[in-house]
C-alpha cells in the first residue's frame, strides 16, 4: 500500500505538466451545413425507397444480375476486408485496456575452477512471469479506442455504399443492354423496310420508270442502315462484358428476361426532406464517422502532451543445484514518464492532426452538398425526361404520317424519291431517340433510388 501511494504521489506531481497541453481547437465553423427547407423539383412520389429497389422493375433476370453483383463483385469482396480490418484495429486498440503477461524460462549449466584448482558444476533454471500495466489516467487509450471504433463504423458505411453503388451499376447497366437490344430490333426493322424499298426501286429503274439516282439512293440509303447493326452489336457485346465484370465473372452473355418495353417503370419514391438525407445515405455516414475517428486522434495527440503512468510486476524461482533450496524471487515497480523536451515533435503531431481533423470536417460538408446536389440533379431529370418523351412520342406520330404521305406521293408520281428518303431518316431517327429516352428514364429512377440512399438505413 505505501508503494502504491508513492506512484500515486508521483503521478499527482507529474499532473502538472499537462499545462502545456495545447487548448482544443473546435472544427472550423464555416465546414458546418444547413439543409434547405425543401426540394427545387420535388415529385409527386409516395413509394418508399426500400432495400430491394430494382425488383420494382418486374424482371427477374434484372433481379439476378444485380444480386449476384452484390455477392460476387470484386469491389464489395475488397471493402468486405476492409471493414474485417478495422473490427481488427479496434480489438488492437481495446487490447491497450490489460496488462500484458509474460512467461520466460532460463536454464544454464556450467563448469568452473575454484581458486584451489578444483571444478565445480552446476545447474541452474529461473522460470518467470512479467506483467506490465499502463494507466490510461487521461483517457488517452479511450480515445485511441473511439477512433478505432469511428474508423471500423466508416468502413461498414463505405462497405454499404460500394454495395449501393453495384446495385445501381448493375441494374442500370442490365436497362441499357435492354436499350441495345431494343435499339437492334428498329435497326433490324428499318433494314427489313429499306431492302423492300431498294427491291423496288431497282424493279422500277430496270422497268424505266425511274431514273439510275433514285436507285442508287435507295441503296444508299440501305447501307446507312446496314451500317448501324454491327454498331449496335458491339456495343451489345461491350455492355454484356461490363455487366460479367460487375458481377465477377469472365467476359460472356447474359441472359435476358423481358424486353425493354416489357419492364415496368418503379414508383416515384417519396424523396422527404432534405435533412432526412443525412440519415438516409451510407456515404454521408461514412464521412461523419471518419470526421468522430480524426477528431478521437486529435484527442489522443493532445494527451501525449500529458505524464504516463506505468506498472510492472514479476515473480519467479531460482532452481541451481548448489543451492539447497529454491529461492522464489519478485519485483514491483512503476514509473512516470513526462515529456519535457521534444524538439516540436509533439506541437507538430497536435496541429498535424488539428489540420486532418479540419480536411475530415471540409470533406463532410462537401459529401452532403455533393448529396444534395445529386438528389435535386436526378428529380430535375426525371421530371424532364418526362417531358421529352411526352414530345418524342408527338413527335414520331407526326413523322410517321409525313412518311405515309411521302409514299403515297412518290408512287403516284407526284414528288421525288428525297421527300421518302428525308421521311424515312426522320423515321428512325425518332425510333432510336424514343428506345434512348426510355432507357434514360428507367436509368433516371435507378439513379434517383440511389442517391436517396437505396433503402440504406444507418
Amino acid at each position: 500500500m505505501r508503494r502504491a501511494g508513492v506512484l500515486l504521489g508521483l503521478a499527482i506531481a507529474g499532473a502538472p505538466l499537462g499545462g502545456c497541453v495545447p487548448a482544443h481547437q473546435a472544427a472550423p465553423p464555416e465546414a458546418a451545413v444547413t439543409a434547405p427547407a425543401g426540394w427545387r423539383d420535388a415529385l409527386p412520389g409516395s413509394a418508399a425507397v426500400d432495400a430491394g429497389w430494382w425488383r420494382h422493375f418486374g424482371d427477374p433476370a434484372l433481379t439476378r444480375v444485380v444480386e449476384a453483383a452484390l455477392a460476387h463483385n470484386v469491389d464489395i469482396a475488397l471493402a468486405v476486408a476492409r471493414v474485417r480490418e478495422a473490427r481488427a484495429q479496434v480489438g488492437l486498440a481495446r487490447a491497450a485496456l490489460f496488462p500484458g503477461v509474460d512467461a520466460s524460462v532460463a536454464a544454464s549449466q556450467s563448469r568452473s575452477v575454484s581458486a584451489f584448482g578444483t571444478s565445480t558444476e552446476s545447474t541452474s533454471a529461473q522460470p518467470g512471469v512479467q506483467a506490465a500495466y499502463e494507466v490510461d489516467l487521461f483517457g488517452r487509450i479511450d480515445d485511441q479506442i473511439s477512433a478505432a471504433r469511428s474508423a471500423w463504423l466508416a468502413s461498414e458505411a463505405a462497405r454499404d455504399s460500394a454495395q449501393l453503388s453495384v446495385a445501381a451499376a448493375a441494374a442500370s447497366g442490365y436497362v441499357t443492354l435492354l436499350g441495345l437490344d431494343a435499339r437492334r430490333a428498329v435497326v433490324q426493322q428499318t433494314i427489313q423496310s429499306r431492302s423492300e424499298a431498294l427491291r423496288l426501286a431497282r424493279s422500277r429503274a430496270e422497268a424505266g420508270y425511274t431514273s439510275q439516282l433514285e436507285l442508287r439512293q435507295a441503296e444508299s440509303e440501305y447501307q446507312a442502315a446496314a451500317l448501324i447493326l454491327p454498331q449496335v452489336d458491339l456495343a451489345i457485346a461491350r455492355a454484356e462484358n461490363g455487366l460479367r465484370l460487375l458481377i465477377g465473372d469472365v467476359p460472356g452473355p447474359i441472359g435476358r428476361g423481358t424486353s425493354l418495353a416489357g419492364l415496368t417503370a418503379p414508383p416515384l419514391p417519396d424523396a422527404g426532406l432534405p435533412s432526412n438525407l443525412l440519415r438516409h445515405r451510407p456515404d454521408i455516414a461514412q464521412s461523419e464517422f471518419a470526421l468522430a475517428a480524426s477528431d478521437s486522434s486529435l484527442a489522443v495527440t493532445r494527451k501525449q502532451f500529458l505524464p504516463t503512468l506505468r506498472l510492472s510486476a514479476s515473480t519467479g524461482a531460482v532452481f541451481n543445484s548448489a543451492l539447497p533450496d529454491t529461492l522464489s524471487i519478485w519485483s514491483l515497480g512503476g514509473s512516470i514518464l513526462a515529456p519535457l523536451f521534444e524538439g516540436g515533435r509533439l506541437r507538430a503531431n497536435a496541429d498535424a492532426a488539428t489540420a486532418r481533423r479540419d480536411q475530415a470536417a471540409f470533406a463532410y460538408r462537401r459529401t452532403v452538398l455533393t448529396a444534395f446536389r445529386e438528389v435535386e440533379d436526378a428529380l430535375a431529370n426525371v421530371a424532364s425526361l418526362s417531358r421529352q418523351r411526352a414530345a418524342a412520342e408527338a413527335q414520331r406520330v407526326a413523322i410517321a404520317d409525313a412518311l405515309r404521305h411521302a409514299t403515297n406521293r412518290y408512287q403516284a408520281g407526284y414528288s421525288g424519291y428525297l421527300e421518302q428518303l428525308d421521311a424515312q431518316r426522320a423515321l428512325l431517327s425518332a425510333d432510336l431517340g424514343l428506345v434512348q429516352l426510355r432507357v434514360d428514364q428507367l436509368n433516371a429512377l435507378v439513379t434517383l433510388y440511389q442517391v436517396l440512399g437505396g433503402g440504406w438505413e444507418g
